[in-house]
């Protein structure tokens, strides 16, 4: 059963910007600090931000003053909203819970390229 559903991914220019959605449910956003990750060829998964149940977000010092993550509690979906994009934010992207994985797995998570 599938509960994270990563989308919005796709190639954008240097300077770009994109909003990623993570699709889940109410249960798991009620509960569970909510977080993107993303991994690069050759490179560990890595922390990129969270939220927690009461809307405190945190940012990863390389993402800081261009990323933003919110939720829509109604949709039951995560956004991570990545302006003046760089060629080193090229990675699949993953949402999951904080600090540990739901279930201890991950999704197919979403492409995301910077690139000119």
């Amino acid at each position: 059963q599938v509960q994270l559903v990563e989308s919005g991914g796709g190639l954008v220019q240097p300077g770009g910007s994109l909003r990623l959605s993570c699709a889940t449910s109410r249960s798991i956003l009620r509960v569970n600090t909510m977080a993107w990750y993303r991994q690069a060829p050759g490179n560990q998964r890595e922390f990129v931000a969270r939220l927690t149940t009461n809307g405190i977000s945190s940012i990863a010092d390389s993402a800081k003053g261009r990323f933003t993550i919110s939720r829509d509690s109604a949709k039951s979906t995560v956004y991570l909203q990545m302006n003046s994009l760089k060629p080193e934010d090229t990675a699949v992207y993953y949402c999951n819970t904080y600090p540990r994985p739901l279930f201890g797995s991950w999704g197919q998570g979403t492409q995301v390229t910077v690139s000119s």
